[in-house]
């Protein structure tokens, strides 16, 4: 029996040397790794928030900036001295805030503008519920219709029902559809 014991501690003694050299072995490669991985990440996560920022700033210089100091000139237009043709144009956006969808779609479809919602339905079944979902697929196959519903309006969509409204003098509730117009400055040509 104690032969037995002596067999099972050298088993395991040589089993724990062998895992404790391969420990610290693989887990010093496996931390210097781990430890690159989360750099990086913080790398590109602090890339990505300057990025956020420049674009902000280059919008508030195209948007705000350039456009105030022609005006201040009176000046619309003017070209660089490398060619480059400064132009100032009418920006159009909009965006429809959840809580204002109903009385936005209901004013589109009133006013003869409805064919710009998408309608998109969908069903959910659960666990369980595998026949009844095929037959309801099947049914509303049959009657030609696709099985998912969503209501939206896609953002250039809007942008372009909103820019033609404008540009025809049609009136319509603005901060329903939280419509806005701006200028930008735009710079074409030579770099």
């Amino acid at each position: 029996m104690n032969d037995l014991l002596n067999m099972m501690e050298d088993d395991f003694e040589k089993t724990v040397s062998s895992v404790e050299k391969i420990d610290q072995n693989k887990l010093t490669s496996v931390a210097s790794v781990a430890k690159a991985i989360r750099v990086r990440e913080d790398q590109i996560s602090n890339l990505e928030q300057k990025l956020k920022e420049e674009k902000r700033a280059l919008l508030k210089m195209t948007d705000e900036d350039l456009p105030s100091l022609l005006a201040e000139a009176g000046l619309s237009s003017f070209t660089l001295d490398d060619g480059s043709k400064v132009e100032i144009k009418q920006t159009y956006g909009g965006s429809i805030l959840v809580e204002n969808r109903p009385k936005a779609f209901e004013w589109l479809r009133e006013n003869e503008h409805g064919d710009i919602i998408k309608n998109k339905v969908s069903c959910q079944f659960g666990q369980g519920e595998d026949q009844e979902a095929e037959a309801f697929v099947r049914m509303a196959q049959s009657q030609g219709y696709p099985t998912d519903q969503k209501e939206e309006v896609h953002p250039q969509k809007l942008r372009a029902w909103i820019k033609e409204m404008v540009e025809k003098g049609n009136e319509f509730p603005m901060e329903l559809f939280g419509a806005y117009i701006g200028q930008r400055a735009v710079i074409k040509g030579s770099k």
